[in-house]
């Protein structure tokens, strides 16, 4: 594989930001302390005002008597919670903007809602959304048809996609078009049902409805996720046999990084050539994932000559790029060059995030060298960095492998304080622990409690 550029593109910078929440400098804490992403005063100051204003319209939807309000705060609550995805909210944010004098019907309005409601797993809310669409005078269009039919779909719920799919066909200007196949197709390859994708591309045949770019792209990269190569080469193929589609940095990408992801270097390499051949130029993710596959397949130099063949086009490493081998010295075993990279990454202005020390405990938990565990637990809590449920599963691990049970159970209890919610890694951790010390009626209790505070706060488990 011959690493090369076209056009060597300008320097690309990348950063990554986060600052604490308001803290007293001079309290101690036992655990890391409850920490947000950075914003500007002016954009705090705005957030602030968004969330504060969905709520209060909220607020308002619970009585009949706000009929006459501004216009804009209730759009503009509705979009934020839309966005989201927050449906409860949203419906009772639609429902009192349905309440004001003012009121316009708009099916866009409830297309999004629509989408909303597929992606938080709500279709039946969806039906009920339809009803009151058609209550309101409006008939649906095909963006509101698609939208339906990617809510059902979303769920599994393909019969009832299909049966709305043959109802499109005899509405006039809401006939399926390749945007509303290209739904359908995404969801039955997100929930691995590829058996239904050749009748849904015959039919788009039969309809004279040619596939998209956008097409092709979901086909290759479900397919290629899926490891079905034969089937991802053969689109990748016809897309380019058309004439009328072309592969973009999408497709480059799926392609590889299939490949590249289960260890099938030679057709990584051999893709990476094709597709520069073809015109298209590698971006920062191309060159992530060729990183990451040579890691992931052990071949530590390749990975380095492509770090070093980015510094030398003006790419400049991101924290993505940093996180990636890091994470792969630190799998390897290789905590020297881990700790290297770790440290360079921070003198060129790349600061470290969640994933950065994720995987740094990791390695050094792994490595049984407990002091450096500690020294990270430090770092985080005098840094901006926002944790997650992930990292407190690593410092869990690490600590309970080192027999300190104690301090694992520590930070155990330390999870909710950090709006993190113990997940079944946490629990199957701390039991496996428990087990392997002979703490066999503790571990039966931790489990009783876990049963118990189901839908409790985590705070109620005991040790």
């Amino acid at each position: 594989m011959e690493l090369r550029l076209l056009n060597p593109p300008e320097t690309r910078l990348s950063s990554f930001t986060v600052k604490s929440s308001n803290k007293n400098p001079h309290k101690k804490t036992s655990h890391p302390p409850s920490v947000g992403l950075q914003f500007s005063k002016k954009e705090l100051s705005r957030i602030l005002r968004t969330d504060a204003a969905v709520e209060a319209i909220e607020k308002k939807s619970n009585s009949s008597k706000y009929k006459t309000l501004w216009p804009k705060p209730v759009l503009e609550a509705l979009d934020h919670a839309i966005k989201l995805n927050r449906w409860e909210s949203a419906l009772k944010i639609f429902g009192l903007l349905r309440q004001q004098d003012w009121y316009e019907p708009r099916c866009q309005t409830y297309a999004k809602l629509l989408v909303m409601l597929g992606k938080s797993n709500q279709p039946n809310q969806a039906s009920l959304l339809l009803e009151t669409m058609l209550s309101d005078g409006l008939q649906p269009t095909l963006d509101v048809y698609t939208a339906l039919v990617g809510a059902f779909a979303h769920n599994g719920h393909f019969d009832i996609a299909f049966s709305i799919l043959e109802d499109m066909k005899s509405v006039p200007y809401c006939k399926p078009d390749a945007f509303t196949y290209s739904i359908l197709i995404k969801h039955c390859i997100k929930l691995h049902r590829f058996d239904m994708i050749k009748p849904i591309l015959d039919e788009m045949s039969l309809s004279r409805i040619e596939c998209t770019t956008v097409t092709y792209n979901i086909l290759i990269d479900g397919y290629g996720k899926a490891k079905r190569f034969e089937l991802m080469e053969s689109s990748l193929v016809e897309m380019i046999q058309t004439g009328e589609t072309h592969p973009d940095i999408f497709t480059f990408n799926s392609v590889i990084g299939a490949y590249g992801g289960c260890k099938r270097i030679n057709e990584m390499e051999k893709w990476f050539d094709e597709f520069q051949l073809m015109g298209l130029k590698p971006d920062i993710m191309t060159f992530n994932i060729l990183i990451k596959s040579y890691g992931k397949s052990g071949l530590f130099q390749k990975m380095g000559s492509v770090v070093e063949f980015m510094r030398k086009r003006l790419y400049s490493p991101t924290i993505v790029t940093y996180n990636i081998i890091i994470e792969t010295f630190g799998k390897a075993g290789n905590i020297e060059k881990m700790d290297e990279i770790f440290l360079k990454m921070k003198q060129e202005g790349a600061k470290p995030n969640c994933i950065t020390y994720s995987s740094l405990v990791y390695a050094y938990g792994k490595a049984g060298i407990l002091s450096k565990v500690d020294s990270i637990l430090r770092q985080v809590e005098n840094s901006d960095v926002v944790i997650d449920t992930t990292f407190f599963n690593c410092a869990i691990s690490a600590y309970g492998n080192a027999g300190d049970v104690e301090k694992m159970m520590e930070l155990f209890k330390a999870m909710e304080g950090n709006g993190c919610k113990p997940d079944s890694i946490t629990f199957a951790t701390i039991l496996d622990v428990l087990r392997a010390r002979g703490m066999i009626e503790i571990a039966r209790n931790f489990e009783r409690n876990i049963i118990g505070a189901k839908n409790n706060s985590f705070r109620q488990l005991v040790f």
